[in-house]
């Protein structure tokens, strides 16, 4: 029988809910950003198999790939998440890291946006930002940690990041 994202994920209104508020208490206004997509953490090696089964009924697998050691499976949804004035159609999920532990459930967001992220660090010096990935040369990003969740901003989003990986790979095929 066929689940449906709620009964593979949780309800991501509730958890977007929350993640909102903790931005409005922060006051980091993301209006003007695109909600690319969220990202869903398992705690095991069989529960990143068991979801990313479950989740090709509400989505299409873009791709699995490896990255920093792990499989990250991308699905395209079939119906979008629609929070507010946002369709959110992105869902990434990791399979856990090597020797790291984490809890499954929704976890982050990840915004796109065109100005530089340097500027989103300088326009909130109040944040901590981890800029560690801020020179990376494909999809470079920062992350901001709000207890439990975070958000990163990237300058490309994931789906045209997805496409560029993957034509990068049949050229190198040739």
């Amino acid at each position: 029988m066929k689940k449906t994202l709620v009964e593979i994920i949780g309800d991501p209104l509730i958890f977007l809910e929350d993640l909102f508020l903790k931005l409005s208490e922060i006051e980091l206004n993301v209006e003007h950003f695109e909600l690319d997509h969220l990202c869903y953490r398992v705690s095991s090696l069989e529960e990143y198999n068991s979801k990313k089964m479950d989740l090709i009924d509400v989505g299409t697998l873009l791709v699995e790939s490896m990255v920093n050691g792990r499989l990250i499976s991308t699905f395209k949804l079939h119906e979008p998440i629609e929070y507010k004035n946002r369709n959110i159609s992105l869902l990434e999920l990791p399979s856990p890291k090597p020797n790291h532990s984490y809890p499954s459930g929704l976890e982050h967001v990840e915004f796109v946006t065109r100005e530089p992220l340097q500027k989103i660090v300088d326009r909130y010096p109040q944040y901590s930002f981890e800029v560690f990935g801020i020179h990376k040369k494909i999809n470079a990003d920062i992350t901001l940690k709000l207890g439990e969740y975070c958000i990163r901003f990237h300058n490309q989003s994931l789906e045209d990041v997805i496409k560029f990986e993957l034509k990068m790979k049949q050229n190198t095929r040739r």
